[in-house]
């Protein structure tokens, strides 16, 4: 698919980004919005939004046609739950994350590795969320699992140079097990994060290229203040506190700094367009990580706005970046 086409794709799922954070903000602020934006914020941020996005990534890699079709699916299933079509908006989330699970099926078949098969099983993970939601059950877990399962495996793979132990890749493959089978038993699933986070921020690449400079440093610190609201939101699911907190820790601290730092090097591949590094992406990420500090420590409110503006931020930036360009800071 030309990448003039998947722009379209993108876009559905942005639209499911940005009322998707409107819906929640109006939870702790009430205003005028879309009831189904407002009921379904979750669904609308981990499969309308992110959903498109991860699928189409795996799309653009698997480079097969109907590849393609889960991030439509995952796209349309946000602007159909927003019309108010509950039921076929579920369905279409459910077949997106079908479709995505048989694209990894197919990752995994090309090639046969710990990478792949964890890969394969963040895919099930999402499937097993969204059914959960078509259902009535408790998805979030799930999602949950489906982000830590498919972002561990992503920096596996690309940590796969470092010198390892076979012990370290059995200790990954053993959480990874563990964080498939533990969303009923949200208690355990948080003990399991927070070992992840712990296995992360020592056996990856990132503590590594910290220690460089320009993009390979903002990508690492995108990534090692990814780990640490990882394991704070495991921590808390853990002992069972502070619900919003732990949620906003894993999705928020976790699964948008991976966004943030992944996105010089994503949006090239899938767009054909150029992102140089530029130190002002910086900006949004502090505002990101503080807001959240203010959200989990002393203000919800306060805090999720602070979070939807460094958001709304970064996508200023990186639009400012790609399409104009910003100048370089004098040395």
């Amino acid at each position: 698919m030309p990448p003039r086409w998947r722009l379209p794709l993108l876009a559905l799922g942005f639209v499911s980004l940005a009322l998707g954070i409107a819906g929640g903000l109006a939870r702790l602020t009430p205003f005028g919005l879309l009831p189904a934006a407002i009921s379904l914020h979750g669904a609308l941020m981990v499969s309308a939004f992110f959903g498109t996005v991860i699928s189409l990534e795996r799309a653009v890699a698997l480079e097969r046609p109907w590849a393609y079709a889960a991030p439509l699916c995952a796209g349309l299933s946000g602007i159909v739950l927003l019309a108010g079509f509950g039921v076929a908006g579920m369905a279409l989330m459910a077949l997106a994350a079908a479709l995505f699970f048989v694209s990894n099926v197919v990752v995994l078949q090309r090639q046969r590795s710990l990478e792949t098969a964890t890969l394969l099983a963040g895919a099930a993970a999402w499937l097993a969320g969204n059914l959960m939601v078509f259902y009535g059950q408790a998805a979030v877990p799930w999602w949950i699992a489906f982000f830590a399962l498919t972002i561990g495996a992503e920096r596996l793979e690309l940590s796969r140079y470092l010198k390892r132990g076979p012990a370290v890749r059995v200790a990954f493959m053993l959480l990874a097990a563990a964080i498939l089978v533990l969303p009923p038993f949200p208690a355990a699933l948080g003990a399991a994060l927070v070992l992840l986070a712990l296995w992360l921020s020592v056996f990856d690449l990132a503590r590594v290229t910290v220690r460089q400079s320009a993009l390979p440093r903002y990508v690492a610190v995108c990534l090692l203040a990814g780990y640490f609201w990882l394991a704070v939101g495991g921590a808390l699911m853990a002992f069972s506190l502070a619900y919003d907190a732990a949620l906003h820790a894993i999705f928020v601290g976790f699964v948008f700094s991976m966004v943030f730092g992944h996105a010089p090097v994503i949006l090239p591949a899938v767009l054909r367009v150029r992102f140089p590094y530029r130190a002002v992406l910086y900006v949004p990420l502090a505002l990101l990580h503080g807001s959240l500090a203010v959200r989990v420590a002393l203000s919800t409110e306060v805090g999720a706005w602070g979070n939807a503006a460094a958001v709304a931020l970064f996508i200023v930036t990186a639009a400012l970046i790609c399409i104009k360009g910003v100048p370089a800071p004098a040395r």
